[in-house]
């Protein structure tokens, strides 16, 4: 009777796990991500650093935080400024008349992540 093995197929390439916007993301060199927009002055073409790294995984060696990385960052490049697609938000209650609509666009940054360091 012949017995199947699992294979190792782990990724070729180093990632980290950045938090942002209270928000965790896995990210690699290259990748584009969308994350919560980030308070102050940006523009497409900035550069961001993101110094709450939380896990890094080079080449089979991972180290995790506690809660962060000192030392550590992920460098990256905004791409796109935007709002997401609407959402009604609809509150009511039956036989009372009391009805409530509104809408919301969250807002958003494109990042692409130059550097895991």
């Amino acid at each position: 009777m012949a017995t199947a093995t699992k294979k190792n197929t782990a990724s070729t390439g180093a990632f980290a796990v950045i938090m942002t916007g209270g928000k965790q993301y896995k990210v690699k060199t290259g990748e584009v991500i969308k994350i919560e927009k980030m308070t102050g002055e940006f523009k497409v073409g900035d550069k961001v650093s993101f110094d709450q790294v939380l896990l890094l995984d080079d080449a089979g060696t991972t180290t995790v935080g506690a809660p962060f990385l000192a030392g550590k960052a992920v460098a990256a490049e905004i791409t796109e400024i935007g709002r997401d697609a609407k959402i009604t938000v609809v509150h009511y209650k039956q036989k009372s008349k009391y009805f409530k609509k509104y809408g919301h666009r969250q807002p958003f940054f494109k990042v692409k992540i130059d550097a895991i360091a």
